[in-house]
């Protein structure tokens, strides 16, 4: 007992890492969102395939280079029919938004589709550019 007491402030961080470590594995398994260096990643090494849910006008402002539009709210039927997603739902299908917030909903869309390696960029459009990743811009 004056072991704890002698040493409350060692157990209080030790605790508290402990907390972190765990919040970091439960983010990671619930589609927390990749960054974009993992989503380069995908991209480039097991050819994940990006897809931004922006509306038409906000991709058309800018978006991340290579990105195939196919905003959220036409997403459903966009599952249904297949244009627009790879056939091969063993692909990795990384999902962005202008933040982020819309991308996690079309992820849990597309998990429950069959897409099992999808995953949202964290920050979506935005970290992309802070990032310095090639944006482009449609006419």
């Amino acid at each position: 007992m004056k072991f704890l007491i002698d040493n409350w402030m060692l157990i209080l961080l030790a605790l508290s890492s402990g907390g972190l470590l765990l919040w970091q594995a439960v983010q990671k398994n619930t589609g927390g969102g990749v960054g974009t260096a993992e989503a380069v990643r995908l991209i480039n090494r097991e050819k994940g395939v990006l897809i931004d849910v922006c509306e038409p006008d906000e991709y058309a402002t800018g978006h991340a280079g290579g990105a195939r539009n196919v905003p959220l709210s036409q997403l459903a039927a966009t599952i249904d029919s297949g244009k627009g997603l790879p056939t091969n739902k063993t692909l990795p299908v990384i999902v962005m938004c202008a933040t982020g917030a819309r991308s996690a909903r079309a992820v849990a869309q597309l998990r429950k589709a069959g897409w099992e390696k999808a995953v949202s960029v964290s920050g979506g459009n935005a970290a992309w550019r802070e990032a310095t990743l090639p944006i482009e811009k449609s006419a």
